[in-house]
């Protein structure tokens, strides 16, 4: 990964095509150690390419990929999930009430006493 980075740092600096000896420039700075094998492959596959075209590339695969975000929720067995947006029922408003009532009991260690 740093040597995908410190390559689109180059190219950001205006070096179309960086070389290996400007990546290690920049991986120097931070005194990190260069596989020469990985840096040439990266080289290798990213030279001669359109830096913003295989940003571009790699944002609509990236799109394609599944984050777990839009997944519902597993109900147990037997059950259905509650629907989103869906109101509370009268057990679930008497459970939050009752939960608001033990948090303000402080037991007797209040902020300014």
């Amino acid at each position: 990964m740093c040597y995908i980075a410190s390559y689109l740092l180059a190219a950001l600096g205006y070096n179309a095509s960086p070389s290996a000896k400007d990546i290690k420039k920049i991986l120097g700075r931070w005194r990190t150690k260069v596989d020469d094998d990985w840096l040439n492959k990266v080289i290798s596959e990213l030279s001669g390419k359109n830096i913003e075209d295989v940003i571009t590339q790699g944002i609509g695969k990236l799109a394609s990929v599944p984050a777990g975000g839009a997944v519902d929720v597993l109900a147990a067995p037997g059950t259905t999930a509650p629907a989103a947006g869906s109101a509370p029922s009268s057990e679930d408003k008497k459970d939050e009430k009752e939960e608001s009532e033990e948090s303000d009991n402080d037991m007797g260690f209040g902020l300014f006493d």
